[in-house]
């Protein structure tokens, strides 16, 4: 389980999270929702220990994420930030292989390249692992950073957007490989998503922020209603069941 605890992020003059008091089931997607400016990718960084909690504490699997060494904390816990693109003109394999740093401190063993071998069958990049990064299409480049978060091997995955800049057809098939991390790999994976329902589709937790706070929090059945998303974003919102899946309407 991931906690926090009166959880409180300042920037100079400005409180970013006030207080924020959440439990993140283990063995779930949980999908982090809300408008601009809510506190999502701020909320994800300081579990992640990405930044420091002005106040409060955080946990990951027991593990106090202010106290614990760092490479404990990142054989527990992978994240992937939106800004996650590389200086360093490497191929998919190189990439992926860095995933197993906490690991082998830059010394491959023979069970650090099974992980990064089943990591690219599981991304389906086999046939692009030799390719350098730029080559490759927005979506195959988010596939392989994927791939290197997996081959971190941690229970817990944290992701910021990782939809970013994906078509229709990417940013589908990226859920549908979080699902499966989930369902086939047992990890509990925490997505940031701006798609209401691309979170209704795929979490089995909701996590609704909004000016800093927990505004809802739920499976997709409880935060995905009109009268929850309409507060929520200030606008007007209709759910609508298509194929037994709850889909946002909010266009018009």
């Amino acid at each position: 389980m991931i906690e926090t605890r009166k959880v409180v992020k300042v920037h100079g003059t400005t409180t970013v999270l006030h207080g924020v008091d959440v439990q993140i089931p283990a063995g779930q997607l949980t999908a982090i929702i809300g408008p601009n400016g809510a506190g999502k990718s701020t909320l994800l960084a300081l579990v992640s220990r990405l930044a420091p909690i002005t106040s409060g504490t955080a946990s990951v699997a027991g593990l106090d994420v202010g106290k614990t060494a760092s490479d404990a904390l990142a054989k527990v816990m992978a994240i992937l930030r939106q800004d996650n693109q590389s200086a360093l003109r490497l191929t998919v394999r190189d990439l992926v292989g860095f995933g197993r740093f906490p690991h082998s401190k830059g010394r491959m063993t023979g069970e650090d390249l099974r992980h990064v071998d089943e990591a690219l069958a599981f991304l389906q990049l086999e046939p692009l692992a030799d390719r350098f990064l730029d080559e490759l299409s927005g979506g195959q480049r988010q596939r392989a950073y994927i791939a290197m978060v997996l081959c971190q091997d941690t229970p817990y995955i944290l992701l910021d957007e990782p939809l970013n800049n994906l078509d229709m057809a990417h940013a589908v098939s990226m859920m549908r490989l979080l699902r499966r991390m989930v369902d086939e790999r047992g990890k509990t994976v925490v997505v940031v998503l701006h798609d209401i329902n691309f979170a209704s589709c795929y979490a089995d937790h909701i996590l609704a922020m909004k000016d800093g706070r927990v505004a809802y929090e739920g499976s997709p059945l409880q935060v995905v209603q009109d009268a929850v998303l309409s507060s929520l974003y200030g606008l007007e919102v209709s759910v609508h069941e298509v194929k037994g899946q709850r889909l946002c309407h909010y266009f018009a």
